[in-house]
């Protein structure tokens, strides 16, 4: 599994370049046990009170998603790329403990249900010294399979803290509020061990009829900036509902 620790390697190199120690202040970081206390609204926007969209809306499919996914020259300041394809396994591989196991999956873009077809993205900001790494992901669902991923995402950043998954530990997840965008959406952060570096990330999961979209953003140097970029996540949201209408 450590082919597909890559995005995680790039964090841990790009604090390497640029000679700065890799470790990251400990404020926030929550050790608590995995039945800790936490605020079960905090990190999700629940679904809009709306007409409900057809039921058993169908999976886009991968010529969709492709056309879809941002690419070169889509968010100005970031180089656009495709993900490499071991960045994104198509199993699952569990976590310790279960709770967490939506979580987990949700670093590879994986899910239970399984996406039908998925389409990567990696972006890049072009200013060299931010630090941050930031991955996308678009998976196509059946609209059933889609809510179920969405509701057990939510209730994972409820009743997990911190977990083990593919030989690295995991601590300090916490819910942030979601984006009201899409038609519903969960937002979470929390911090990786991984190759001795304490490495904040945040991912944000917006779900748009039958689609998800997963975000994913990490940053060695400044917990604070280890967040989705509003204008990436909005440019990648907008690019697929236009696609998909």
């Amino acid at each position: 599994m450590k082919s597909r620790m890559s995005r995680a390697a790039v964090a841990v190199s790009v604090v390497a370049t640029l000679g700065l120690t890799a470790a990251c202040g400990g404020g926030g970081e929550n050790g608590d046990n995995t039945d800790a206390e936490k605020k079960p609204s905090a990190g999700s926007s629940a679904p809009a009170e709306k007409p409900k969209e057809p039921a058993g809306q169908g999976a886009l499919t991968e010529a969709q998603l492709q056309k879809a996914a941002l690419t070169k020259g889509d968010v100005k300041g970031y180089t656009i790329a495709d993900m490499p394809a071991e960045d994104m396994p198509a199993e699952t591989v569990p976590a310790q403990p279960a709770a967490c196991q939506p979580i987990a999956n949700m670093f590879f873009f994986t899910s239970d249900p399984q996406a039908k077809a998925r389409a990567g993205r990696t972006v890049t900001p072009k200013d060299e010294l931010s630090g941050s790494v930031i991955s996308l992901a678009l998976a196509a669902h059946e609209q059933s399979d889609a809510e179920k991923v969405m509701a057990d995402l939510r209730k994972a950043t409820e009743n997990c803290t911190k977990y083990e998954h593919v030989g690295n530990k995991y601590s300090g997840v916490e819910a942030l509020p979601a984006p009201e965008q899409g038609d519903e959406a969960v937002s979470y952060k929390l911090k990786g061990d991984i190759e001795g570096a304490k490495i904040p990330m945040s991912f944000t999961v917006v779900r748009s009829g039958s689609t998800l979209i997963g975000f994913y953003s990490m940053n060695m140097l400044d917990a604070d900036k280890a967040k989705v970029p509003a204008e990436v996540l909005e440019a990648q949201i907008a690019k697929l509902e236009k696609a998909a209408g």
